[in-house]
């Protein structure tokens, strides 16, 4: 089967620390969208890893990764990530596998990116100017660049015909460029990419079915930020909920299993876009520096907010959650009282605990259950049954309204600090 694991809100939910956790039980780990924009954060023996394009299961040697077709890979990026991770002496040529029908990021992409951004003036969406959506507007718009076009013999030709396109739009946009320095190492990392096995992955992930292999699919970014289902338009360009795991890596509907939703026990939000519980006061600031919620990728501070509910409940019907995992439960340690947000109050006085269509252009008032907070370091605790009872209590009132049980509850950033409370099986 191929079991899923995504994040429940606007990102940064902390999968690349539970990709690493559940590794072990798993042949295979496939990235099925994003791209360069994702920062997945692992850390054990006291190092900090941060992960961009590979798939999380890179640190364990008896499992395949795959980059699946439904990334964006910048070629760029990837040699720097690879280069930087040969002090752990991974065999990377081994086992990491990327699609053919891989979309690549060209530079061009990153220019484009910045002039439609500058071009919004005050209602720019926040993008991290990775080249992201250009790259996804190619692949819809039938003339992007795949990563097996860089096997054929006229890749130099298709290359240039994609970038004379790419100019006219800049020079429409007054948009200076200089692409001497970032096309040289661009070539060079194409030529770095040729090392690397590219296959038609699809393929590999259904033989590893047959084979009775399990396959853990890792999300990027959050399903709040899906470009169908998110607070368009502040969203990403590609399929974050569980449905982009068919799509992202050619799998049927019927081989999904188990669906894990991560999210954190209170919520953040990159760039810019509704976000109804944000605290922008002295305790926002407070939790941010808490839980060093700065971008893995842009190192742009993360707005923070209380945990919310409507939202939460949202995403978990999308995706079809079978597990939730909590994160980043030891951040609100030093909290005396904990809000969670249960319904939204519209304009018109009328209270839901539905996500309205129009939220990006109406202010909701959130509604607020109050809790007591548990005022202790959690470093001690290694079950649930020792958890303070006030902790409890809110794991608890979670489940009974969200109505899927909690596995795993993250406390802190190491992969060992993380209590198993229920049997997890798929």
């Amino acid at each position: 089967m191929v079991d899923i694991l995504l994040g429940l809100q606007w990102g940064d939910e902390g999968k690349g620390k539970i990709v690493d956790v559940l590794a072990p039980d798993y042949q295979v780990v496939a990235r099925f969208q994003g791209g360069p924009n994702a920062g997945h954060t692992l850390e054990f023996d006291g190092i900090k890893h941060v992960l961009h394009q590979i798939p999380s299961g890179i640190f364990r040697s008896d499992c395949l990764n795959i980059i699946g077709n439904g990334v964006v890979l910048d070629p760029i990026v990837f040699k720097r990530e690879i280069e930087g991770l040969a002090k752990y002496n991974l065999d990377l040529r081994k086992n990491l596998i990327i699609s053919k029908k891989t979309s690549i990021i060209i530079p061009t992409h990153r220019l484009l990116d910045a002039a439609y951004e500058k071009a919004k003036g005050d209602s720019k969406i926040g993008s991290t100017l990775r080249g992201i959506g250009p790259a996804y507007s190619d692949k819809v718009g039938r003339q992007g660049l795949r990563l097996g076009d860089i096997l054929s013999a006229d890749f130099d030709k298709k290359y240039n015909s994609l970038v004379d396109k790419h100019k006219q739009i800049l020079d429409f946009y007054s948009f200076p460029y200089d692409l001497s320095e970032s096309e040289k190492e661009f070539f060079a990392a194409i030529d770095f990419l040729k090392e690397f096995t590219i296959l038609d992955s699809e393929y590999i992930v259904n033989d590893s079915l047959k084979k009775g292999q399990k396959i853990l699919a890792e999300g990027a970014q959050g399903s709040l930020l899906d470009i169908d289902f998110g607070s368009y338009p502040f969203v990403t360009s590609s399929n974050t909920t569980a449905a982009g795991v068919c799509s992202g890596l050619g799998v049927a509907p019927r081989q999904v299993g188990e669906v894990y939703g991560i999210f954190k026990a209170y919520c953040t939000r990159v760039g810019s876009g509704p976000f109804p519980t944000e605290l922008n006061d002295d305790l926002g600031e407070q939790i941010r520096q808490e839980g060093r919620e700065f971008g893995a990728t842009t190192g742009r501070p993360r707005r923070t907010g209380w945990l919310d509910l409507p939202a939460l409940k949202y995403s978990i019907m999308l995706n079809g959650v079978t597990q939730l995992i909590m994160m980043k439960v030891d951040v609100l340690n030093f909290l005396d009282e904990i809000n969670i947000c249960t319904h939204y109050r519209l304009p018109d006085g009328t209270v839901t605990e539905q996500m309205p269509f129009d939220l990006t252009d109406i202010q909701v008032e959130p509604i607020y259950k109050t809790f007591k907070g548990w005022k202790c370091s959690l470093e001690k605790y290694h079950t649930y049954n020792e958890l303070p009872a006030e902790l409890s209590a809110y794991i608890s009132y979670l489940e009974n309204e969200l109505e899927i049980p909690i596995s795993f509850i993250s406390t802190g950033p190491d992969r060992e600090a993380i209590i198993l409370k229920e049997a997890v099986a798929s």
